[in-house]
């Protein structure tokens, strides 16, 4: 169960940051489940992904669903906007001075970006403001 948008998130580390993402991505997972699937790529133990694991579960970060055979399934209680919009907040204020734009232009000066992604991004916009004329 998600927690509450008024509670007082811990801010993840990187590895918290990546086993979440993994979670949110995968759905409920057991610990070698999110190891062969981090996004780094990195080898891990099985052992310190679990350990992970274990400290998200005392932070409130994920809990255990249920059992599959020995393993637990964990699954998170954050929700993605929940995790990374304070976070974003956070680095556009201390790093862009506060401007999503000039955020944005540093998204946007990267080779990475494809043509879908800025159809996507133009789609977000459009519907950005579209939501704001309305209020």
């Amino acid at each position: 169960m998600p927690r509450s948008p008024k509670a007082a998130l811990p801010e993840p580390s990187d590895l918290e940051l990546q086993i979440l993402a993994t979670l949110w991505r995968r759905g409920p997972s057991t610990a070698r489940e999110v190891m062969d699937d981090l996004p780094d790529e990195k080898q891990r133990a099985y052992t310190s992904v679990l350990s992970v694991l274990q400290v998200m579960q005392k932070k409130g970060l994920v809990t255990v669903s249920e059992r599959r055979g020995l393993a637990n399934v964990f699954k998170p209680t954050v929700t993605q906007k929940q995790t990374l919009t304070p976070m974003f907040r956070a680095m556009v204020k201390r790093i862009f001075a506060g401007s999503p734009a000039a955020a944005m232009q540093q998204l946007l000066d990267a080779d990475t970006v494809t043509d879908h992604e800025l159809a996507e991004m133009r789609r977000l916009l459009d519907e950005a403001e579209h939501k704001r004329s309305k209020q």
